[in-house]
């Protein structure tokens, strides 16, 4: 299954990750784990944020990917299931 993960990182604990390494470990590790299709990072309303897109075959790796971004950076996290175009097109 295809999922779209938005996360976002409070100000003040982003600073602090990126003055202590926190932020480019945490972000390494996720894309590692994850082998997105697609990675973005970008700003929303002021914080640091990202939007990956990758696919799942276990719902159980969730909590191994929201777990470093909720305990290390107090990240909001949002995850959403997508489809492409053309599946959507054979689907309809």
């Amino acid at each position: 299954m295809r999922l779209i993960f938005r996360f976002s990182i409070p100000v003040q604990k982003g600073n602090q990750a990126v003055s202590d390494g926190t932020l480019a470990l945490a972000l390494r590790s996720l894309v590692e784990r994850v082998k997105p299709e697609a990675a973005y990072f970008h700003l929303d309303d002021g914080c640091r944020a990202g939007t990956i897109v990758f696919e799942a075959t276990d719902q159980l790796q969730m909590a191994e990917i929201n777990e470093p971004l909720f305990s290390k950076l107090d990240a909001k996290i949002d995850i959403q299931p997508a489809i492409g175009l053309e599946e959507l097109l054979e689907k309809i």
